[in-house]
């Protein structure tokens, strides 16, 4: 096919897009405006850079809905879990990626692939329909011209929230004189690693002490183009959850369900987490601490956790706004805006919540996109699936329930009912069944009940 799609982003979406378009036979030109135009989140110019984490959540295909995706999306023939299954590093049921050849990874495969020519520039604005297909996959920090072009584009206002980076820390600055190794419940993940986290235990005076730290800290003010964007509740600061309540944190990302200190023998009454961010296991990602704190805040901060008294870190936490579209009444089914079919958006520009899902709507673009440049019916996954469940949610679901539009993670509340009454581990397990069958014979693969 002589006719090529233009893709505008070289993050996980766009990235996967124009894996699955080439892998289809047509051609791209893949646009990435770093390191032309650099971001406040990003540190390299390396194509599918991971900026807030390292992690791709749960691997369990079983009983958890991400894991559900992972599994359609290797099916699918994605390079984004490709990459993450050859670059995983341990953490627990969790699937973690080393995020600096993760990227390497994703880059190599996307500049080899001779149907792909990747352009480091800054997209002008959005392609005219005299330019040919395009999916526009720019992630959570569109440039201001993109911005601006969306939006005459749309006639609506985009939304936004913010989103927030955990600090890094070097292993061989915890004291493991007071933390231990353990993943909840002596859980194996991917790698077969019962004890993939890193434990630091607070008892109750330790806590109270830390909670009155932390409120007390200073903050980092936003810039006037932030003030009025509110958090997205899946991805909070830390101080902000301590705010709420003085108990908030150890029921979140604090809580000490499912370990025990082996110094005690017992529970502590919470504990911090420290998740391995790299595949030579020097440094560890605090979790769930992501903050707006002022760098000399979190260091005085972070450092009265119990074994973190001499963290030495190798990144600081930080904050940065995302924004999103209105997709369920601006997209189709088939991700293309509804008053110029020629575009589809794809990614976490979409309102999707986490690097799986955007490189999944990514992947679903990509196909949506070579399917119809072929001349072929674009058919959308079943809603039964993973995929389906997540494309139904913000191209139409949501607003069938009401409300605003949010971001989301793929969960099973997003699938379609299954019928009778069954338990809850019962009903996960038909919910499973359901969807491996349906995406077999929408990948035209009559093998799926045995995957």
């Amino acid at each position: 096919m002589a006719e090529r799609i233009r893709i505008i982003g070289g993050g996980l979406a766009g990235c996967e897009a124009a894996w699955q378009i080439a892998r289809k036979g047509a051609a791209v030109e893949l646009w990435e405006m770093r390191p032309v135009r650099p971001t406040e989140a990003h540190v390299s110019d390396r194509l599918a850079e991971l900026v807030c984490s390292n992690s791709f959540r749960s691997d369990d295909a079983e009983s958890n809905a991400v894991g559900l995706l992972h599994e359609e999306m290797r099916r699918a023939d994605s390079l984004v879990m490709a990459a993450a299954d050859r670059h995983k590093v341990p953490a627990g049921q969790a699937l973690a990626v080393d995020r600096t050849s993760f990227a390497a990874a994703v880059q190599q495969a996307i500049e080899a692939e001779p149907a792909i020519a990747v352009r480091r520039a800054e997209a002008p604005g959005l392609p005219d329909a005299a330019d040919g297909p395009a999916i526009v996959a720019t992630g959570p920090l569109t440039a201001p011209g993109l911005s601006r072009a969306i939006l005459e584009a749309t006639g609506e206002e985009h939304l936004a929230f913010f989103d927030a980076l955990a600090p890094i820390v070097h292993r061989d600055s915890i004291d493991f004189d007071k933390a231990w190794f353990q993943s909840r419940y002596d859980k194996a993940g991917p790698g077969g690693d019962r004890a993939a986290y890193v434990n630091c235990p607070l008892d109750r005076a330790g806590y109270e002490a830390f909670i009155d730290a932390l409120l007390a800290a200073d903050t980092i003010p936003f810039r006037n183009w932030e003030r009025d964007t509110p958090y997205f509740e899946g991805c909070l600061p830390i101080e902000v959850m301590a705010a709420r309540g003085r108990d908030t944190l150890r029921f979140g990302p604090m809580k000490p369900v499912g370990l025990t200190d082996p110094a005690s023998g017992a529970r502590p009454h919470a504990v911090v987490q420290l998740r391995q961010d790299n595949a030579l296991g020097t440094l560890f990602n605090i979790v769930g601490f992501q903050t707006k704190l002022t760098h000399g805040a979190q260091k005085r901060v972070f450092r009265l956790v119990p074994g973190l008294e001499q963290a030495r870190f190798a990144r600081l936490g930080g904050i940065h706004r995302n924004t999103f579209i209105n997709s369920p009444a601006l997209l189709d089914g088939a991700l293309r805006l509804r008053g110029a079919p020629h575009l589809r958006f794809a990614g976490q520009i979409t309102g999707v919540e986490g690097y799986v899902e955007s490189a999944a709507i990514g992947l679903l673009a990509g196909r949506f996109a070579a399917a119809e440049l072929a001349g072929a019916e674009a058919l959308p996954p079943p809603p039964t699936t993973a995929f389906g469940a997540l494309l139904s949610h913000i191209t139409g679901g949501h607003l069938a329930a009401g409300g605003t539009f949010q971001p989301m993670n793929v969960n099973f509340g997003l699938f379609p009912p299954l019928e009778g009454r069954l338990p809850k581990r019962a009903r996960k397990a038909a919910m499973v069944a359901r969807a491996r069958a349906d995406l077999g014979h929408w990948l035209g693969d009559d093998r799926a009940a045995a995957a």
